[in-house]
């Protein structure tokens, strides 16, 4: 755990560079925030043009600050930042955190007065520029200027946020204030000219005071080093819940392969957060939403879900959206029917879910007999208690009843707040009852709530350099050298042969069989089937015929010289799949998984893993697809090879980890799986390198 960070986060002495006397203004706030949110910590406002701020001693400049403090906020612009850093800097200061704009995110100038001020940091850690600043509600220390701290009594959590956005800070802060909600620490990271995202989920990580970490996330300076922080967190049971922006973006897209196209961006970071054990927020509200429930501590053991009600029509929503989520609403068993009739006087609706308890009235005898059933049957894993309107004049009947039921029960309960009643879910969730007011929450929660695997790190050994790579030509390989570089790592190939001109096909068939395969060889034909330049079924008398006429077919397409041709075995399987790599630009190597041919692109069934990889994430992998029930012998079909197309995922990732730099991407497509027991063969194959 870093020193600097734990003293940034709970300083005992506070330096506010610019301070201003004025209350109202910005600059004025950081003083007045931190004492009303009672700060007992030494504070020294820093400006030549007054002697005293709110009673507090003001200094004309760093040098006359009379010790060193542990965290300082610098209020002032980008032209008088750099001076200023460099002088807490001088003077011992643990960390400085820069509010201003101007920098990195604004132009070219920008980022050079970034650098700049990342240097006059030194050994001092930064946070920002272009940040609302940090609060730590666990010991009442605000060093931030945002207006969300305008708000008097902001109640303290378990929930720690970091944020890549101070507006989105401010945001969630006063939403959770709002709702009941409390959090422990809230950081905004801003141009990270520093400190980064990774830096500060590291530390809270360690956190005593927070069992569930949030994060707003527009992008990631370090994957490796956040994949090693999550699989800690994971570890050690700490949840970390993300909403990553920028979902629509297009991945980068690649003239050679098919897997540019079909690895998006947006993909690459869910294969990230699955692999090391994130939750991804899929809306802003579930960003607020998850972690809530996630720190009261209670688990769903399945998606068997009761939902009670005093209001039909809330109660159809809850079911409908917990339905489109995967979820299950079983009507009640038999004995807990029959003991919720005995409490409601109604039989008839006691045998339903929603159970709707309407008619018998809002009496709490009965309220608390429903849900202590509810909780106590075999049936349910987890049960959603809608607070209708009739619960406004007696809020307090409703919460009171679900907290002490829930006391009586290890399964989770979540309230929906159907009318608009802030004041009843501030209620529910200050007495630890995950409470909403979207009918969609209660899916998206109970989902978060569900058992997760722990994420498994990567045991192997890093693959050596493979001296044979290193002495490939660079640029496109042609389809039998691309197989053969795959074959080398353990990947089968169909058997075949090379011919340099159409006389020569017949010997190259020599021992593959009376059906056969040709194609043309080329590094600058990439997809050869668009250009005419495969043929399948030939026997090997039909094969100088057949390549004749493709170099005519070639010619009159303007297309190149092939270097030769490819003469193979003719391959039948139960499946055809694709197997890629390619190199995000912000996350690295990726590995990708789908189901192949010439509509791979049509279909877009993949799915994505970083490297390196464990046999569980190539396990994970194909269960991953839609269409894996074909390789499972769907509808009496023959059962494919499995375990061989497991065994070739990991001997493609291998050969991508000792190819390392000087891969670019690489592409199986198809890869057959053959019938259960006989394996995989790659057919036609793609290595690019640097």
């Amino acid at each position: 755990m870093s020193d600097a960070i734990a003293r940034l986060l709970r300083p005992r002495s506070v330096a506010v560079i610019g301070a201003s006397a004025d209350a109202t203004k910005m600059t004025g706030r950081p003083v007045g925030y931190l004492r009303k949110h009672g700060f007992t910590g030494e504070i020294y406002p820093v400006n030549p043009r007054v002697s005293e701020i709110a009673g507090l001693t003001c200094y004309p400049d760093i040098a006359s600050l009379p010790q060193a403090p542990d965290a300082a906020i610098v209020l002032l612009g980008p032209e008088r930042a750099e001076a200023a850093v460099r002088d807490l800097a001088k003077r011992g200061t643990a960390a400085a955190i820069v509010l201003a704009s101007g920098y990195g995110e604004a132009d070219e100038e920008g980022a050079r007065r970034q650098q700049a001020l990342k240097e006059a940091a030194g050994s001092m850690r930064l946070l920002g520029p272009n940040t609302i600043g940090l609060v730590n509600l666990t010991d009442r220390i605000t060093l931030s200027a945002t207006g969300a701290l305008e708000i008097g009594n902001l109640p303290a959590g378990r929930i720690s946020v970091v944020s890549q956005s101070g507006g989105i800070l401010g945001s969630l802060l006063s939403r959770a204030a709002d709702r009941g909600i409390g959090f422990a620490k809230l950081a905004s990271t801003g141009n990270e000219a520093d400190l980064d995202s990774t830096d500060l989920i590291e530390h809270l990580v360690e956190d005593e005071a927070t069992t569930v970490i949030a994060a707003y996330m527009e992008g990631l300076r370090r994957p490796e080093q956040f994949r090693k922080v999550a699989l800690r967190a994971a570890e050690i049971g700490k949840p970390i819940v993300v909403f990553k922006v920028g979902r629509s973006e297009s991945g980068a897209r690649s003239a050679s392969s098919h897997t540019g196209a079909l690895a998006g961006a947006d993909q690459v970071y869910d294969a990230l957060f699955r692999q090391c054990g994130v939750i991804r927020a899929q809306t802003f509200a579930d960003l607020l939403d998850i972690p809530a429930a996630l720190a009261a501590g209670r688990r769903a053991a399945g998606k068997r879900v009761a939902i009670l009600t005093s209001t039909g029509g809330a109660g159809t929503l809850v079911a409908d959206s917990l339905g489109l989520a995967g979820f299950d609403v079983p009507v009640p068993d038999a004995t807990t029917a029959a003991r919720i009739g005995a409490l409601t006087g109604e039989e008839a609706s006691a045998g339903r879910n929603p159970v709707d308890v309407t008619l018998a009235g809002l009496r709490p005898d009965i309220f608390r007999g429903c849900i202590d059933a509810l909780q106590e049957s075999p049936t349910y894993d987890a049960t959603v208690v809608i607070v209708g309107s009739s619960a406004l004049a007696q809020p307090s009947l409703v919460a009171d009843a679900v907290v002490e039921c829930q006391a009586r029960s290890g399964k989770p309960i979540l309230a929906y707040v159907s009318p608009h009643a802030p004041e009843v879910t501030r209620l529910l969730n200050g007495q630890g009852i995950p409470a909403f007011t979207a009918p969609e929450s209660c899916a998206s929660v109970l989902a978060a709530l569900q058992p997760r695997a722990a994420p498994a790190p990567a045991t192997s050994a890093p693959a050596k350099a493979d001296a044979g790579i290193a002495a490939l030509p660079a640029g496109a390989l042609n389809e039998a050298e691309s197989k053969a570089l795959f074959a080398r790592f353990g990947l089968p190939v169909t058997r075949e042969a090379v011919a340099t001109d159409p006389a020569g096909t017949t010997a190259a068939a020599q021992g593959l069989g009376e059906k056969l395969v040709l194609k043309i060889l080329s590094r600058e034909i990439l997809h050869k089937s668009d250009l005419g330049g495969v043929k399948i079924g030939l026997n090997p008398a039909e094969l100088p015929a057949a390549a004749t006429a493709m170099l005519d077919g070639l010619a009159r397409a303007g297309a190149p010289k092939p270097e030769g041709f490819l003469v193979q075995e003719m391959v039948k399987g139960e499946a055809e799949m694709i197997l890629g790599f390619n190199r995000d630009p912000q996350l690295g190597p990726v590995i990708l998984l789908g189901m192949g041919g010439v509509a791979a692109e049509l279909l877009k069934d993949t799915t994505l893993r970083l490297l390196p990889i464990t046999r569980a994430d190539a396990e994970g992998m194909i269960e991953d697809l839609r269409t894996a029930p074909l390789l499972r012998g769907y509808r009496g079909a023959p059962k494919a090879d499995v375990p061989a197309l497991v065994d070739a995922i990991l001997a493609f990732a291998a050969m991508a980890e000792a190819a390392g730099e000087r891969l670019m991407e690489a592409e199986v497509n198809p890869l057959f799986v053959l019938r259960e027991g006989e394996g995989v063969r790659a057919v036609d194959g793609l290595a690019v390198l640097r």
